[in-house]
């Protein structure tokens, strides 16, 4: 079975409004997509709320997906782009800057960087601002890359990068500050 393929019997048979496969096809992707809302929006009655929208979107839309990707991937775009309007509804706020500054190398955190918790980093992601978080996401986390974000959040790629460069920067503080109080 090819990997577009997984779940092709239980996605066929909610194209079919068979109930149960519904609801099979709800618990496979939910608590992922739970989590992707609640990274991005920082607020857990938002996170449901675009939850349940976005699945009543897959339902609805599921009658278009072809099996060009797999389903998740698909569900997760759905997600994210219901996220984003969310996001953009109470004004998402990115930095527009020229190229020069967008050509920042990348790197990623790692344990060398900051000994912290996995908590107390998710408490920093979530102190980030909006535009900072949003793209330090879907880079680090969901994967995708500076191209994709640019064309997903309608910036350009130099913003996308410079959002990433500038949150990881201020992530750092923020665990400093976080690491030195507890000293």
């Amino acid at each position: 079975m090819e990997y577009n393929d997984t779940h092709r019997e239980i996605v066929e048979d909610c194209k079919r409004g068979v109930r149960k496969a519904q609801f099979t096809l709800y618990q496979l992707y939910s608590q992922a997509m739970y989590n992707i809302c609640y990274r991005m929006v920082r607020n857990e009655m938002d996170a449901e709320d675009l939850l349940q929208n976005s699945f009543v979107d897959v339902f609805t839309k599921l009658d278009t997906f072809r099996f060009q990707s797999s389903v998740g991937a698909w569900i997760k775009r759905i997600v994210i782009n219901n996220c984003i309007n969310f996001l953009k509804k109470k004004r998402l706020f990115f930095e527009e800057i020229d190229d020069a500054h967008g050509n920042q190398p990348e790197h990623t955190i790692t344990e060398a960087d900051s000994p912290l918790s996995v908590e107390s980093i998710e408490r920093a992601m979530f102190r980030l601002p909006d535009g900072y978080r949003v793209v330090f996401s879907l880079y680090l986390l969901e994967g995708y890359d500076h191209q994709e974000i640019a064309s997903i959040l309608g910036v350009s790629v130099a913003t996308s990068k410079s959002q990433y460069s500038r949150a990881r920067k201020r992530l750092r503080e923020l665990l400093a500050t976080e690491s030195s109080g507890r000293r």
